[in-house]
C-alpha cells in the first residue's frame, strides 16, 4: 500500500505542467478582460484557448489534491508508531499542565473565598459597632445618664474611626478580590486552552490510528478472502453450490471504498486439491 515515493514522483511531474499552463493562461485572461480591438471570432477563439487551459489546470489541481490526500494518509500509516507516540507524549504534557492549572485554581478559589468572607465580616463588625455605640448614646440621652452619654459618645467616635479604617481596609481587600477574580479568569482560559490542545492531539492521534486500522481491516479481509477462496474451491470440487457466499459483501476501507463480494472469492478459487488440503 505504501507507494509514497511513486505518489511524490507523480505530484512532481504534474507541477511543471501546471506552472506552464498558468503562465500561458495570463495573456488570454488579459485579452478577455479588455476585449477592445478583437472581433467576435477572435474572442471566441481566445475564450476556447482560455477554457481549454483552465479545464486542464483545474484537472491537474484536483489530481494534486487527490495525491496529497493519499500521501497524507500513507505517510501517517508508515509513521504511525512514531506519530502516535509523539501525540500521546504531547497529550500527557497538556494533561499535566491542566492538572497544575487546576491546582492553582483551587488555591485561588480558596483564597478568594477567605478574603471575601473576611472583608464582609470586618465591615459587618465595624458597622455593627457603630450602630451599637449610637444606640447606647441614644439610651443614655433618653435616661439622662451623662456619664453613659459621654462614654457612648467616645465609643461612637471610636467606632466611626474604626469604620473609616475598616472601609479603607475593605477597599484594599476589594482590590485583592478583583485581582484574584481576574487571575481565576486567566487560569480558566489557560485550562480551556490545555483542553483544546489536548483534544487537537487526541484527534490527530485518532486519525492516524483510524488510517492504520483501515489498513489492518483490509489486510484481515484479504486473509479472509483467501480462506474463503479455498473454502469455495473445496465446496465446488465436492459439488456444493456455494450459495453461502451469495450475500458476501465486505467493505474495503481507506482510499478505494470498494467492496469484496462472491466474484472476488470465485476469482481466487483456482486452488488444486493438494493446495486446499494444506488449508
Amino acid at each position: 500500500m505504501n507507494g509514497i515515493q511513486e505518489l511524490k514522483d507523480q505530484r512532481e511531474a504534474l507541477c511543471p505542467e501546471l506552472e506552464k499552463l498558468e503562465s500561458e493562461l495570463l495573456p488570454f485572461e488579459a485579452a478577455l478582460e479588455i476585449p477592445e480591438g478583437i472581433d467576435r471570432d477572435q474572442e471566441r477563439a481566445i475564450r476556447d484557448e482560455f477554457n481549454a487551459r483552465k479545464r486542464r489546470i483545474d484537472s491537474i489541481k484536483f489530481e494534486i489534491f487527490r495525491i496529497d490526500q493519499k500521501l497524507h494518509r500513507r505517510e501517517a500509516v508508515a509513521e504511525q508508531d512514531a506519530r502516535i507516540a509523539e501525540y500521546i507524549s504531547g497529550m500527557e504534557n497538556w494533561k499535566a499542565d491542566k492538572e497544575e492549572l487546576l491546582a492553582k485554581r483551587e488555591s485561588l478559589s480558596v483564597r478568594l473565598e477567605q478574603v471575601s468572607k473576611k472583608a464582609l465580616e470586618d465591615m459587618g463588625k465595624a458597622r455593627q459597632a457603630e450602630t451599637e455605640a449610637a444606640s447606647a448614646y441614644a439610651r443614655a440621652v433618653a435616661w439622662g445618664d451623662e456619664e453613659g452619654e459621654k462614654n457612648a459618645n467616645d465609643d461612637a467616635q471610636k467606632a466611626a474611626k474604626n469604620l473609616v479604617a475598616a472601609t479603607e481596609h475593605n477597599r484594599r481587600q476589594q482590590l485583592m478580590i478583583t485581582a484574584l477574580e481576574e487571575e481565576l479568569v486567566t487560569v480558566d482560559k489557560h485550562v480551556i486552552e490545555t483542553e483544546e490542545e489536548y483534544k487537537k492531539l487526541e484527534r490527530s492521534a485518532l486519525h492516524v490510528a483510524h488510517y492504520a486500522l483501515e489498513e489492518k481491516w483490509n489486510a484481515a479481509a484479504q486473509q479472509l478472502l483467501d480462506v474463503g477462496a479455498k473454502l469455495y474451491g473445496a465446496g465446488r470440487l465436492i459439488g456444493y453450490d456455494g450459495i453461502a457466499f451469495l450475500n458476501l459483501d465486505i467493505p474495503e476501507q481507506g482510499e478505494n471504498h470498494g467492496h469484496w463480494q462472491l466474484r472476488d472469492i470465485s476469482e481466487r478459487a483456482n486452488h488444486d486439491v493438494m493446495n486446499i488440503l494444506a488449508r
